[in-house]
C-alpha cells in the first residue's frame, strides 16, 4: 500500500512538473529566461521547453508599439512665460534584454526624460514661437529621446505635444487678439467684396452704354440705308411714271397726227381749227391776246406737218 501511495505522488509530481515546464509565448510578445539567476536565453512565439527548478520565465516583453500620455509638465519659454505642456510618446521595444536589465523602470524614465528635454527646447523659444512650432518642437524632442532610448533597447517613434497651455490672463489677450485680427479680416474681404461689386457694375454700366451706343448707331445706319433704299425706289418710281406719261403723249401725238393725215385734212381746215383754237384761247379774262411774232406764223404749222408725215409715208 505505501509503495503504491508513493509511485502515484511521484507519477503525479511529475506530470505536474512536466506540465509546468511548458511555456507558450503569444504573438508580438517574447519571453526573458533566466537560468540560476542569470539571462540564459529568450522564449520566442509558440512553445517553449525550461528546465524545472533551475530556468524560469522572468518577464513576458511585449514587442507592439506603447503609447504612453504624460501629464502637463510646467516649462518656461525663453520670454519669462509658464506654460503647462503635455506630450504624448510613441515607443517599441527593439531589444527586450536591454528593456528588462538595463533600466528599472523604463516608463518613468521616459517621463523625466521627456519633461526635461522638453524644458530645454522651450527654454529657447519664446510664446509665439512656442504655439507656432509644433512640428520642430516634436522633431527636436523625438530625435533626443530617441537617441537616449537607444541603450534601453526601445526607440522612440513619435512624440507630440498634445496641449499648450498658457497663462490664464495670456489666453485672454491672445483670445482678444483673434477677435481683433478676425474683425480686421472681416473688415479687409467686405472692403474687398464692396470694391469688386463696384469694379463690376461699373464695368456692366460701360457695356451697356458701349452696346447703346452700337445699337443706336447701328439703328441710325439700318434707317439711313432704308431712307436710301426708298428714295432710290421713289426715284425709280417717278422716273418710270414720267417716262410712262411722256411715251403716252407721244403716243397720242402720233395717234393724232396719223388720224389727221389718213382723214385727208386741207390746208382751208387746219387754218379754220386753229382759229377756233385761238378764239378759245381769247375767251379767257384777259380782254387783250398778244401773241408773238412767231405764233403769226401758226396757220402754216399743221400744214408743215401734214407734208412732212406725206413724205414718211412715201
Amino acid at each position: 500500500m505505501i509503495s503504491t501511495v508513493v509511485i502515484v505522488i511521484l507519477l503525479v509530481f511529475i506530470l505536474i512538473v512536466s506540465f509546468s515546464s511548458i511555456k507558450i509565448i503569444r504573438q508580438s510578445t517574447v519571453g526573458i529566461v533566466l537560468r540560476l539567476g542569470k539571462f540564459s536565453r529568450k522564449a520566442e512565439i509558440g512553445v517553449n521547453f525550461i528546465v524545472p527548478f533551475i530556468e524560469q520565465i522572468y518577464k513576458v516583453v511585449d514587442l507592439r508599439e506603447v503609447v504612453i500620455d504624460f501629464p502637463p509638465q510646467p516649462v518656461i519659454t525663453k520670454d519669462n512665460v509658464t506654460m503647462q505642456i503635455d506630450t504624448v510618446v510613441y515607443y517599441r521595444v527593439t531589444d527586450p534584454v536591454y528593456y528588462i536589465f538595463e533600466i528599472a523602470n523604463p516608463i518613468s524614465a521616459i517621463e523625466n526624460l521627456t519633461a526635461t528635454t522638453l524644458r530645454n527646447i522651450i527654454g529657447d523659444l519664446d510664446l509665439d514661437e512656442t504655439l507656432t512650432s509644433r512640428d520642430i518642437i516634436n522633431t527636436k524632442l523625438r530625435v533626443i529621446l530617441d537617441e537616449a532610448t537607444d541603450k534601453w533597447g526601445i526607440r522612440v517613434n513619435r512624440v507630440e505635444l498634445k496641449n499648450i497651455l498658457p497663462p490664464k490672463d495670456i489666453q485672454e489677450a491672445m483670445e482678444k487678439q483673434m477677435r481683433a485680427e478676425r474683425q480686421r479680416r472681416e473688415s479687409v474681404l467686405t472692403a474687398e467684396g464692396q470694391k469688386r461689386a463696384a469694379i463690376l457694375l461699373a464695368e456692366g454700366d460701360k457695356e451697356a452704354t458701349i452696346l447703346g451706343a452700337e445699337a443706336k448707331k447701328e439703328s441710325l445706319v439700318r434707317s439711313a440705308e432704308g431712307q436710301k433704299q426708298a428714295d432710290i425706289l421713289r426715284a425709280e418710281g417717278e422716273a418710270a411714271a414720267i417716262m410712262s406719261i411722256q411715251q403716252a403723249k407721244a403716243e397720242g401725238i402720233k395717234a393724232v397726227f396719223t388720224a389727221i393725215k389718213e382723214s385727208g385734212v386741207d390746208d382751208n381746215i387746219l387754218a379754220i381749227r386753229s382759229m377756233e383754237a385761238l378764239e378759245k384761247i381769247a375767251e379767257g379774262d384777259s380782254s387783250k391776246l398778244v401773241l408773238p411774232s412767231d405764233a403769226i406764223n401758226f396757220l402754216g404749222t399743221f400744214k408743215g406737218i401734214k407734208e412732212v408725215m406725206s413724205s414718211d409715208k412715201k
